[in-house]
């Protein structure tokens, strides 16, 4: 699933990423790859900003502004506080 193009708060600092794989292992929608022995971001734009990454690396070596835009956006949709989107 995509969501919006370009949007995505997810960043990745590869001076930090030691390459130990969690953050593909527990991101639900195959956004990072083990190249190399290190994380790369195969696929930004199907992030959803769900935070698992960012809260699981051992490194620090992600940031995402979790419930930012998509997700966001779906949770008060859901809630009743506007319009669901994405």
């Amino acid at each position: 699933m995509k969501y919006l193009k370009n949007v995505v708060t997810l960043d990745l600092d590869e001076e930090k990423c030691t390459g130990c794989g969690i953050c593909a292992e527990v991101c639900p929608h195959q956004v990072f790859k083990i190249i190399n022995k290190k994380a790369a971001i195969q696929d930004r734009d199907s992030c959803m900003e769900c935070g698992a990454c960012a809260i699981n690396c051992p490194f620090s070596a992600i940031s995402v502004a979790a419930g930012a835009g998509c997700a966001q956006a779906i949770i008060k949709g859901k809630l009743g506080k506007g319009e669901i989107c994405c």
